[in-house]
C-alpha cells in the first residue's frame, strides 16, 4: 500500500487542507492511504492550538485522512529544522511519501536546495553571515547565493518547511519520497481566500466571533464548532507568572537562549508589563519573532533545551477510520504507539500530562479543569 504521510498543524483545518488530503490520495492511487502526524495542543510558532487536538484529528479524519497521529510536543516546539527533522523520523517508519504543500511545488529544486544546505561548505559561510549581524533567515538567504545556489525558495513559508523536510530525508538516508503539493494563496494573508484560506486569517475571525465556517471543509464545521476557543492572550497572566517566578538558573536553561539572548529574556520580564512589552524588548534583527515565541512558550511549560533534544518513547493516537486501523495492524509491535488514556510510569508522560493541564489556561471562555489527558479517548471514525 502507498502512504502518504502530511507533517501537520491543521489549526484549524481548512479547505486548502482538505485539497492536499485528496490530492495526495489521487496522486498515489485509489488504494492510497494519509497518515497525518499533526500537532498537539501548542504549535510550532510557540502559541496554544486554537482547538483541542482531539477535535482538530477528528476532522482530519472526517475530510480524508485515514490515521492521525500526534507530533510530539518536543518537536512542536523546535525550530523549522528540528519539526521537520522529528516529523520525517516518525513518518519513514510508517509511510512511502511525505506529502507536504509548497509554493513551487518542484522537487527536484526542493531537493537541490536542501543538498546545499546539507552539504559541508554551507556552515562556514553561514558563520560569515551571520558575523555580520543578519538574521538567520537572511544570512541562510545570503550563504546560498554566495554558494552559487538558487534561494528565491526559502523567501516562502512552505517552501522553507518543504526545504526542511528534504534536508531530513538527505541526513537520516530516509526512504520517504517527497511529494510537494501547490499550495496557492498567502500563507500569512489576514483575510480569507475563498478557497485557499490561510490559517492565520481563519484564527483572527474565530478569535472575534467572525465568520469563519465558509472557508472550513462542510464536513468540519460541526466538529470545530463544538471545541473551545484558546488563545494566547487568554493565557497571558498565568505565562507572565511564570516568566516573573523563574530563577536565573532556569533561564539560563531555556532552549534558542544562546548567545545571551536568554539573560535579555529574563531582564526583560523583570522589567515590562505585558508579553508583547516584553518580547518587543528582546526582539533585534538577529532573532526572528517566531524564536521568541517558542522560547516564552517552553518557559511556560516547563521545557528546557535537554527535555527538546530527548528522543520520545512513544507516539499518541490521536484518530483513525477503518483503513487507518489495518495499519496500525501492521505496525503492532514494530513501531512505538500509545493509544489515548493509557498512562505510562514514564517522564515524557508526565510532560504530555503537565502540557495538556496548562493548555486548559488558554481557554478563551475561562480555564478549563486539570486531567483532560488522562481522560481523552481515541477517536474511531468507521
Amino acid at each position: 500500500m502507498q502512504i502518504a504521510g502530511i507533517i501537520c498543524e491543521y489549526n484549524p483545518l481548512h479547505k486548502g487542507h482538505e485539497k492536499q488530503l485528496t490530492l495526495a490520495k489521487s496522486l498515489l492511487g485509489q488504494d492510497a492511504a494519509v497518515v497525518c502526524l499533526m500537532s498537539g495542543n501548542f504549535v510550532q510558532r510557540g502559541y496554544p492550538a486554537i482547538v483541542d487536538k482531539s477535535l482538530r484529528a477528528k476532522a482530519a479524519v472526517a475530510c480524508g485522512a485515514d490515521l492521525v497521529l500526534e507530533l510530539p510536543i518536543t518537536a512542536c516546539l523546535s525550530s523549522a529544522e528540528g519539526f521537520a527533522a522529528r516529523g520525517v523520523e516518525i513518518l519513514s517508519r510508517l509511510c512511502t511519501h511525505l506529502c507536504f504543500g509548497a509554493e513551487t511545488a518542484q522537487p527536484e529544486e526542493i531537493m537541490e536546495t536542501a543538498q546545499v544546505l546539507n552539504s559541508p561548505a554551507f556552515p562556514p559561510v553561514l558563520r560569515e553571515h551571520l558575523q555580520k549581524g543578519l538574521s538567520f533567515p537572511a544570512a541562510r538567504q545570503a550563504a546560498l547565493e554566495a554558494l552559487g545556489a538558487s534561494a528565491h525558495l526559502l523567501t516562502k513559508p512552505n517552501n522553507i518547511l518543504g526545504v526542511e523536510y528534504c534536508k531530513a530525508i538527505l541526513s537520516q538516508s530516509s526512504p520517504l519520497i517527497p511529494l510537494p503539493i501547490h499550495r496557492p494563496g498567502d500563507y500569512h494573508a489576514a483575510a480569507p481566500h475563498p478557497e485557499n484560506p490561510s490559517a492565520t486569517a481563519l484564527r483572527l475571525r474565530m478569535e472575534s466571533a467572525g465568520d469563519w465556517q465558509p472557508f472550513v471543509p462542510e464536513k468540519a464545521r460541526e466538529i470545530l464548532a463544538q471545541g473551545r476557543l484558546h488563545t494566547r492572550a487568554s493565557g497571558e497572566k498565568a505565562m507572565l507568572y511564570r516568566l516573573r517566578t523563574m530563577t536565573e538558573e532556569e533561564f539560563s536553561a531555556l532552549p534558542y537562549g544562546s548567545e545571551g539572548l536568554w539573560r535579555k529574556l529574563m531582564h526583560a520580564a523583570r522589567r515590562e508589563s505585558t508579553l508583547e512589552e516584553i518580547l518587543t524588548a528582546v526582539k533585534s534583527k538577529r532573532y526572528t519573532r517566531s524564536r521568541l515565541d517558542r522560547m516564552v512558550m517552553c518557559a511556560f511549560l516547563g521545557l528546557t533545551e535537554e527535555t527538546l533534544s530527548q528522543p520520545v518513547p512513544y507516539v499518541r493516537v490521536l484518530a483513525f477510520n477503518e483503513t487507518g486501523r489495518q495499519i496500525l495492524r501492521q505496525q503492532k509491535g514494530n513501531f512505538p504507539l500509545c493509544h489515548a488514556g493509557e498512562p505510562m510510569e514514564h517522564p515524557y508522560w508526565a510532560l504530555e500530562t503537565r502540557a495538556q493541564d496548562l493548555y486548559g489556561l488558554f481557554a478563551q471562555d475561562g480555564p478549563e479543569p486539570p486531567g483532560l489527558e488522562k481522560k481523552r479517548r481515541i477517536i474511531y471514525t468507521p
